[in-house]
Formats: structure tokens, C-alpha cells, sequence
């Protein structure tokens, strides 16, 4: 019994490590250039120190319109927000 309850553990453990590796699911042929997304951020009054990427999606380490440092995830094909981390 324990070992039926162990592999449904690790099963279930495994496919949802595997679920969450990337927060954006985007073929590489349909992503937008890192310099577009620089262009509408600085637009929107941010100052970006760097955009590189993560989880399959864009992360951009810069600071936004209030002045705040921020680390943003960004879906690289229509550049909408998937997470951000705010500094204090």
C-alpha cells in the first residue's frame, strides 16, 4: 500500500514540476524582439536595466513609472504582464 501511495506521490509531483516550468507557453517563431518591449516599457515611463529570458517568457529587471526597482515577467509574443516582483 505504501508503495501505490508513493508513486502516486511522485507522479503527481513530477507532471506538476513539469506543468509550472514555464509560465509562457509561446513558440519561439512568434516571439516579438527583446528592443520592442524595451520600446513600449520605456514608453510607459520605465527605465530598463536588462531583459533577458526566463520560463519562456521575457524578464525585464527595471524601474517603473513610481520609481520602484521591479524584476517583470512578460509573455514575449503579446508582451502582457505574467508576474512581477516588487522591491521595497
Amino acid at each position: 500500500m505504501r508503495m501505490i501511495t508513493a508513486a502516486i506521490c511522485l507522479s503527481a509531483g513530477l507532471s506538476g514540476a513539469a506543468f509550472a516550468s514555464e509560465k509562457c507557453a509561446v513558440p519561439m517563431a512568434d516571439w516579438q524582439p527583446r528592443e520592442a518591449l524595451q520600446t513600449k516599457l520605456e514608453g510607459d515611463g520605465w527605465k530598463v536595466r536588462s531583459i533577458k529570458t526566463e520560463d519562456g517568457c521575457y524578464e525585464a529587471y527595471a524601474i517603473n513609472a513610481d520609481g520602484k526597482k521591479v524584476e517583470a515577467y512578460f509573455n514575449p509574443q503579446t508582451f502582457q504582464s505574467v508576474d512581477m516582483k516588487i522591491e521595497d
